[in-house]
């Protein structure tokens, strides 16, 4: 088993990864914690890339972007994604999503 540093919750979200304000790639979200997610996309980018992500929320009008994150790992699960510097808005934005699913989605 192994053991995180922070919860993990299974989630079906959809998202857009932007590299450098020039490339935006579709994705979906199926792993989500406050320091990263994991994301589904037909792209393959390379480890340590900087991206920005926009989490597309449910119910929401506007997606949380994450403007500072890497990509930590790329392989046939998806891409894991390092949320490295999150703006206090969006962060409390994502800590409110998150205490959410706390009480609606089983942690991984």
């Amino acid at each position: 088993m192994v053991t995180r540093k922070h919860r993990r919750f299974s989630v079906a979200m959809p998202s857009t990864l932007v590299q450098r304000d020039q490339f935006r790639h579709k994705g979906s979200i199926r792993d989500l914690s406050v320091k990263g997610c994991r994301v589904e996309s037909l792209i393959s980018p390379f480890t340590g890339m900087q991206v920005t992500i926009l989490l597309h929320v449910p119910g929401e009008a506007n997606p949380i972007k994450i403007e500072n994150a890497a990509v930590r790992w790329c392989g046939s699960h998806g891409i894991g994604i390092e949320f490295l510097m999150i703006a206090q808005p969006e962060q409390d934005r994502l800590g409110r999503y998150i205490k959410k699913l706390e009480t609606t989605v089983p942690a991984n």
